[in-house]
């Protein structure tokens, strides 16, 4: 099934503009409450200075991917830190957090897709985690960024799931595998990508049940992530 990016949900508050893959916040749609685990992917995009104030979560991990600008972040478990292009955030909200975000650049606009995911069991501790994966190491592969079982150094998250991520040029090409039983949801964050010969553009998803393969090849210079799910 493919997700179209002029599909997705929308919402503009002047200081941010949203699109949502799944139901969220004031958008609803019954058809798209979520896929397996995952149940949220915003594509936000904030403006300068501006931001979200301190506000609570609790049993969901949430991965913050950054795609252009940056992002100040506080907890409630203390981290003070600033997410910068490329960097990518894991918190386990578990028990309960309270934490706000904000764009530190007063004249650029920050842009992030926000994934929450369903854990494991409710009432996990919570925790915090940051890392920046290159560019390079994302080139032309499937680089596990967050998983489970924290395979290939990737940040762990508490559930049965991994997150991949990739740059591909025009041309070049990347497969996964899935054991059988698995699913996926591919979403595209730029340019535009062949998956098992169907084009994906930016801001489209994919959701795969019944597949042990995913070949992708790029259809011009590409950025997307793929989530392996049980």
């Amino acid at each position: 099934m493919i997700r179209p990016s002029d599909e997705r949900g929308h919402a503009s508050h002047g200081w941010l503009d949203t699109r949502f893959s799944f139901s969220f916040a004031d958008y609803y749609d019954p058809r798209h409450m979520g896929f397996r685990s995952l149940r949220v992917i915003n594509d936000d995009r904030i403006a300068g200075g501006a931001g979200f104030p301190l506000h609570p979560h609790r049993d969901m991990e949430i991965v913050t991917y950054m795609l252009d600008g940056a992002l100040a972040h506080r907890d409630s478990m203390g981290h003070v830190e600033t997410i910068g292009e490329g960097e990518v955030q894991r918190m386990t909200a578990g028990s309960g957090i309270q934490h706000s975000e904000f764009n530190p650049l007063p004249d650029r606009a920050t842009r992030l897709l926000q994934i929450w995911m369903l854990p494991r069991q409710k009432g996990l501790t919570p925790s915090y985690e940051q890392r920046l994966f290159r560019d390079e190491d994302k080139r032309g592969k499937l680089l596990a960024i967050a998983s489970g079982d924290g395979r290939g150094g990737s940040m762990k998250i508490e559930q049965d799931a991994a997150i991949y991520a990739s740059r591909l040029d025009s041309g070049e090409a990347a497969s996964l595998a899935l054991e059988p039983g698995r699913h996926a949801w591919v979403q595209v964050a730029r340019g535009s990508v062949m998956l098992n010969g169907q084009e994906l553009k930016e801001g489209d998803g994919a959701a795969i049940s019944g597949e042990t393969s995913l070949r992708f090849e790029g259809a011009a210079a590409s950025e997307f992530l793929v989530f392996d799910l049980a």
